[in-house]
């Protein structure tokens, strides 16, 4: 008997295995706004974006630069995206092998003693030796499911979008880790700056009580004068504290984003006027459905859904499985491989489910279920994301306009200041209102660097909300 050329069976299964049940993945219609709704008027681009700059090309800080990178190469998180992204590789190479043949080999060697007074008697003259060795070597050639409904086409496409889905949200934790470092480095440089402002503001009013208390001994001033002075002493000396417990404790928090134990973080020495950009051009709002990584992410997971019907569905039709080995068999392992012992088998096998007690139904309502879901994720996230580029747009043009109010205003009290202890030390007026312009100087001062740093911000989250700073840097 001649031995079928069963591969030539499995090619042409493989051709016949061409259909595939389940839907087509269509994205879905989703209503763009024409513009991004901000104040008017929105800086013109033609186009262009700021999230089309690479992070080191908005930030513009060599100290800051440095931060990122390190934090780009050991940040946890970023870390854990990395491995569940080579996750989703292995598992698609997993899944894509089962559409391919498996080839193994087996073999197996037995020895057995018979009993000559079991329940059937053996005479010596039958058998003339008790014992016996018996092997088997067996090559595995075919080991085959024949894919005629797509099922396991569709579950690599699943797995396939899943591996994309992870990479997307590999660049998406990349760009929170970026506008994290970035936004907490400019809070340590305007707690920096809260901290200067305190100390310069005690030692002026250290001087200030140096001058009560003389203008008191020569009996000009009042002790009231002096408590005063002194109380304003204590609150600017009270405040230094808190600000450098907030500023060891940002240190530690971007030690933590950079993958490294608490420590001192190397910074500027002072806010850079040019990190207030005078401009930031948001784009098209069309463009921000392919730039932003998480609106990417959430795609690739509806993919994965929708493809995952597909494999649910085929478990409603027959399933074709092939096999195919070839070997030997003997007594004598000499012989094991001799044309009178060599033995085959190919066995195609159809299986078909005929009840399964509402089973494959309910697997069919739970991959839509879970696709619907997916689906309304994904239009979530870009209704999300039009939000966040809103809502920086606006929080960058009302705190620029807060700003410049600000600056006026300190301007004003420190002329205010000025002339209350120039008409104080003059004998003019009362040291209550030197004392008030004192404090209302400091406190709007701080106000002042708590409005840049929230500029500062605005810009880092219209950056982020742009889907800007998972760019590859060349």
């Amino acid at each position: 008997m001649r031995t079928p050329n069963y591969l030539g069976i499995a090619v042409a299964a493989l051709t016949l295995a061409g259909c595939t049940v389940g839907p087509n993945y269509k994205r879905p219609q989703i209503a763009v706004p024409a513009s991004f709704r901000a104040p008017e008027p929105l800086p013109g681009s033609g186009g262009a974006s700021l999230a089309d700059l690479k992070w080191f090309e908005v930030f513009r800080d060599p100290r800051l630069d440095d931060l990122v990178k390190v934090a780009l190469v050991q940040n946890y998180d970023l870390r854990a995206a990395v491995a569940r992204v080579v996750e989703a590789r292995a598992n698609l190479g997993i899944t894509r092998s089962n559409q391919y043949p498996q080839v193994s080999a087996a073999g197996d060697l037995q020895f057995t003693r018979l009993s000559r007074n079991g329940q059937t008697p053996l005479p010596a003259s039958f058998v003339p030796n008790q014992n016996r060795t018996w092997g088997e070597a067996a090559l595995n050639l075919l080991s085959f499911q024949v894919d005629l409904w797509g099922q396991l086409r569709r579950a690599t496409e699943a797995s396939r979008a899943n591996l994309l889905s992870a990479d997307w949200n590999r660049k998406t934790v990349i760009t929170t880790v970026v506008s994290q470092v970035a936004t907490d480095y400019f809070q340590l440089l305007e707690l920096d700056t809260e901290l200067r402002i305190s100390q310069s503001t005690l030692e002026t009013r250290q001087e200030s009580l140096k001058l009560t208390l003389d203008r008191e001994a020569h009996g000009i001033a009042t002790q009231l004068d002096v408590r005063q002075a002194e109380q304003l002493v204590e609150s600017a000396a009270e405040s230094i504290p808190q600000l450098k417990q907030q500023i060891e404790q940002t240190e530690n928090q971007i030690s933590l984003l950079l993958g490294k134990n608490p420590g001192s973080i190397e910074r500027e020495a002072h806010f850079n006027e040019e990190y207030l950009v005078p401009e930031v051009p948001a784009g098209l709002p069309s463009e921000l459905l392919e730039r932003r990584p998480d609106i990417r992410a959430a795609e690739q997971a509806l993919i994965a859904a929708n493809a995952n019907i597909g494999v649910a569905k085929a478990a409603y039709f027959p399933q074709i499985s092939l096999t195919g080995s070839i070997g030997g068999q003997s007594s004598a392992l000499s012989r094991l491989f001799s044309g009178p012992n060599a033995a085959w088998s190919f066995v195609p096998q159809l299986t078909q489910p005929i009840f399964t007690a509402g089973r494959l139904k309910n697997n069919v309502r739970l991959a839509e279920a879970q696709r619907r879901d997916a689906q309304i994720a994904y239009e979530k996230s870009i209704s999300t994301a039009f939000q966040e580029v809103s809502d920086a747009l606006i929080a960058h043009q009302r705190t620029r306009e807060s700003r410049v109010e600000q600056q006026k205003l300190v301007i004003a009290l420190q002329d205010r200041k000025r002339l209350a202890y120039r008409r104080y030390e003059g004998g003019v007026d009362t040291q209550l209102n030197a004392l008030d312009a004192d404090r209302d100087l400091l406190s709007a001062q701080l106000t002042l660097e708590q409005i840049r740093y929230a500029e500062i911000v605005s810009v880092v989250q219209l950056y982020n909300a742009l889907g800007g700073g998972w760019q590859e840097v060349t």
